[in-house]
């Protein structure tokens, strides 16, 4: 082999070793970023469950601030109870029958 050729096979040995120490560092880097997005998706899934919470427990709050008359929802929970009495009303109709 001549010297020209064998330095093109050293560059050329190099520059693979590059691309290779490379691809192993962004195999590590996707690892670590879908790593990272699992557990971003889990507290995305917990802040979503909370929210769900909070707002059944706002509506209780709000239901019943509403009963006791306060503010603006009590025309709100009078309709409700209202609704709530009709479907009463229709269920003891259809146990009658």
């Amino acid at each position: 082999m001549s010297g020209q050729g064998y330095e093109e096979l050293i560059i050329l040995n190099r520059k693979l070793d590059e691309l290779l120490d490379r691809y192993n560092n962004l195999k590590l880097e996707v690892a670590d970023l879908k790593n990272g997005n699992e557990v971003l998706k889990g507290k995305l899934q917990a802040r979503e469950e909370q929210t769900k919470e909070l707002e059944i427990k706002y509506e209780r709050i709000k239901l019943s601030g509403a009963l006791l008359g306060e503010g603006e929802n009590a025309l709100e929970a009078k309709k409700k109870i209202t609704e709530l009495v009709r479907e009463i009303d229709r269920c003891v109709a259809l146990l009658n029958r």
